[in-house]
């Protein structure tokens, strides 16, 4: 019954995989061709650029951490690609959270003199946000690769090793980068929840107050606020399956760490499936691409 498992979450793995990197490979194409086409800074393209290739990289992670569980790849491999991982996790958690925050200031119907203040800045701060996100993520790769290499070197040889005594304490690198990790969480939840509530109210204002034909935009906020509700429940199942995981209290290659395995690594391809059907222009372009593909074939 375990080969069963293992194979099924293979499949399911290599399915994750293809899907994410197709998705993110649309989204940095898309937006790519816009800044060339444009020359110049498009923020919001230059965002999902980045938060693209930070999860191209964070699926490759992901694929050599399921082959590391299938005993495909071996150990001290494992732990050099989990300082990577370490590092293109956080990145892509910021590089979402600003998304968040973005789509906030700019989509929230919220009339305060912060936010109309925060609209005007936010197109601006980007390039800098992103660049401040990629040197607080580069951190504890620059200064602590060495503990970062023996800690997970030990973890992991603690997990596949079957006569090692499994690790339960929880050390303080770990406490270290749940910390790191909680600020880019709550600056997000602040954002999406605001967003989600904000949009909410004014669709029901909009609802009750119409006496002629149904407004389309209403529609529209629907779409947006379900969108961000699906981001939203993917980024929480990606946090707690990663606290989880990192906590070490399921077996490896039990079921319960497979599909914890499993949902963490559906955030990356998941909320880039959300953002093509959610946005129209990516939407368009990538059917353009899918179809271009199959004429070339």
């Amino acid at each position: 019954m375990s080969e069963f498992y293992l194979i099924i979450h293979f499949l399911f793995t290599v399915m994750q995989f293809l899907i994410g990197v197709l998705a993110n490979g649309i989204i940095v194409v898309v937006n790519g061709t816009e800044l060339i086409k444009q020359r110049k800074m498009i923020p919001l393209a230059l965002l999902l650029c980045c938060l693209a290739i930070s999860r191209i990289c964070l699926q490759l992670v992901i694929l050599c951490m399921n082959l590391g569980t299938l005993f495909l790849i071996e150990v001290p491999l494992l732990a050099d690609n989990f300082v990577i991982f370490v590092f293109v996790n956080e990145l892509g958690l910021w590089f979402a959270t600003w998304l968040g925050v973005y789509y906030c200031a700019k989509i929230a119907p919220i009339t305060h003199s912060f936010f109309f203040w925060l609209k005007i800045r936010i197109s601006k701060w980007m390039p800098w946000l992103i660049l401040g996100s990629m040197m607080y993520a580069s951190i504890p790769s620059v200064f602590c690769s060495k503990q970062i290499w023996v800690y997970s070197q030990n973890v992991l040889s603690s997990l596949f090793s079957p006569n090692a005594t499994q690790i339960k304490e929880t050390s303080t690198l770990e406490i270290v980068f749940l910390i790191r990790l909680l600020l880019p969480l709550l600056i997000f939840l602040s954002s999406t929840l605001l967003l989600i509530f904000s949009l909410g109210r004014h669709t029901w204002q909009m609802r009750n107050t119409a006496t002629g034909p149904r407004d389309p935009s209403t529609g529209v906020h629907v779409s947006t606020i379900l969108s961000v509700l699906s981001f939203l429940v993917l980024c929480l199942s990606h946090y707690m399956a990663a606290a989880l995981l990192s906590f070490q209290i399921f077996q490896l290659r039990s079921l319960v760490f497979l599909f914890c395995l499993w949902v963490f690594g559906s955030y990356p391809s998941g909320h880039s499936m959300i953002l093509i059907f959610g946005n129209p222009k990516l939407k368009q372009n990538a059917k353009k691409l899918l179809l271009h593909g199959k004429c070339c074939q």
